[in-house]
């Protein structure tokens, strides 16, 4: 786990206004009061404190391991400030508050709840530094001051800082844990705005690439078909044209993909027979050589019926998409199981799951982002169509993969009108 090296240059840069606001503050009272005594241990912490600031900007100038240097920092600024609450008098001291700098910049820089083991290191040097005084363990920084405090008054005033150390402990984890999803919060929805900025650049460049391209592929599929049927061919010849036929009918396919991606077309809603409409669909993919014979497809779709109040054509594409995708993903064949279930009255699930090559962390990420694919053949439109449809029904997507452990997709739905009468019958 790293930190950001910035938090690190601030936390140099913080000790340094710190130390040098108490050094020349303390120059300034003793000008003014002439008969203080010169507090040079107070000196001697102060520049020890500006000589450390120096070492710790070489180790962070030389050094890319930020944790161990913050956690550095964070030790060695609680052993100073317990050197300067010693020297200021100890219970009777006036620097009690410079250990709540250093829970804050544990809190703000170390990652998890660490405020809590700042607080509790500080408490622990604050501690033995009051019973090594207490207990003449340790010379006293002012004559006799063991002997001055009662045994209670001692405890009180050690419960009492130890409080007020847990207490910004728990105030900084708090208001740091809502920072910190806060910042996820907005790092979600600025890929979120990427996303859709794409769509909409997809969405200006549509109405050209209907006409660019559409039409003229028609044109071109459309003749060779009336061609095949006039002139006599060779075997190799025909299954030129073949070829030419099919792939002429996937960069359709695609153009059709990017089109609905980029302007949704108005959608009429039906009660319609998902398992039917799957079994036509994984049909289809077999008849046009889409799913290979090495592909075992099963589940439950050809057992049950599972009715979904919803546009036939939508699911046609979450079904032909998920089905390619899964069948790239086992180029060598496997088995792609696809189950639907209605779980309760609520909601319907459309299951997906493969035992094909899987997905890093990377590629899980950018799964429904459009424009990036996974395979070398792939032009990344299908899978960030299923996540529109998905959400254009308030649905939600759930992905399980490891690399070599295959993908599970999950979508869930929720059930309303005649879907939901038709699962309660059910």
């Amino acid at each position: 786990m790293t930190i950001d090296r910035k938090n690190i240059l601030w936390l140099i840069i913080l000790r340094l206004v710190v130390m040098v606001t108490l050094f020349l503050s303390t120059l300034i009272i003793q000008s003014a009061a002439p008969f203080m005594t010169p507090l040079i241990p107070f000196y001697v912490l102060v520049f020890a404190s500006l000589a450390l600031s120096a070492g710790y900007f070489v180790i962070y100038l030389v050094s890319k391991n930020t944790l161990f240097q913050a956690y550095l920092q964070i030790v060695l600024d609680l052993v100073i400030i317990t050197g300067l609450v010693y020297i200021s008098g100890g219970l009777s001291g006036s620097f009690y508050f410079l250990y709540v700098f250093v829970i804050l910049a544990g809190g703000v820089i170390l990652p998890g709840r660490s405020a809590y083991l700042v607080a509790a290191l500080a408490a622990i040097f604050f501690g033995i530094m009051v019973d090594g005084i207490y207990y003449d363990l340790i010379p006293s920084s002012i004559s006799e001051q063991s002997s001055k405090f009662a045994p209670g008054f001692v405890l009180f005033t050690v419960l009492m800082a130890w409080s007020v150390f847990f207490v910004i402990a728990f105030l900084i984890d708090r208001l740091v844990g809502k920072l910190r999803r806060a910042g996820e919060t907005l790092r979600l929805a600025q890929k979120e705005l990427e996303i859709k900025e794409r769509l909409a650049v997809a969405g200006q460049q549509a109405a050209t690439l209907a006409h660019e391209i559409r039409n003229p592929l028609a044109a071109i599929a459309g003749s060779v078909q009336a061609l095949r049927g006039e002139i006599a061919l060779s075997r190799d010849q025909a299954r030129l044209m073949d070829i030419l036929l099919k792939e002429s009918n996937r960069v359709s396919q695609t153009i059709e993909q990017f089109l609905t991606l980029a302007s949704p077309e108005r959608v009429v809603f039906t009660t319609m027979n998902l398992s039917e409409l799957l079994r036509e669909t994984l049909t289809i993919l077999r008849t046009g050589g889409e799913l290979e014979a090495g592909i075992q497809v099963e589940g439950n779709f050809d057992e049950d019926s599972i009715y979904f109040y919803g546009n036939s054509n939508q699911f046609r594409q979450i079904f032909w998409n998920l089905t390619l995708n899964a069948a790239k993903a086992m180029p060598l064949g496997g088995t792609l199981t696809i189950d639907l279930s209605t779980p309760n009255a609520r909601e319907l699930r459309v299951r997906f799951a493969d035992n094909g090559r899987g997905m890093t962390e990377k590629e899980r990420a950018g799964l429904f982002v459009p424009f990036q694919s996974g395979f070398d053949a792939g032009w990344g439109l299908g899978m960030a169509l299923v996540r529109r449809i998905v959400e254009d029904y308030e649905g939600r997507i759930e992905v399980d993969s490891a690399p070599g452990l295959g993908t599970v997709i999950t979508l869930i739905f929720p059930v309303r009108g005649r879907s939901a009468r038709q699962a309660a019958a059910s």
